[in-house]
């Protein structure tokens, strides 16, 4: 059973992990205007760039997170329903 709380605390640790790069992807290579004056269009493929990047790491974290979510949920409720038997097999 410690093993697979471990692998939960691991998935955990990889959903902040990604969160954390996207952050520091966001806050370094993220420009928030959008440029469409002349002289900008050298700008316009780079804030593409980004946003695919962004748009791949938000769909890795939204999936990760669900998992991690519903894993969790999986570990607790067996551990409930372990110490609720342990605790009848007590009373018997």
């Amino acid at each position: 059973m410690l093993a697979l709380w471990i692998s939960w605390a691991v998935l955990t640790v990889i959903v902040l992990g990604l969160a954390l790069y996207r952050k520091v992807t966001s806050w370094y290579q993220e420009d928030d205007y959008v440029h469409l004056a002349a002289g900008e269009e050298r700008a316009i493929p780079h804030q593409v760039e980004v946003t695919r990047r962004l748009d791949k790491i938000d769909a890795w974290g939204k999936t990760l997170t669900v998992v991690d979510l519903v894993y969790g949920l999986m570990l607790f409720s067996i551990m409930l329903y372990m110490a609720w038997r342990n605790s009848q097999s007590l009373l018997q």
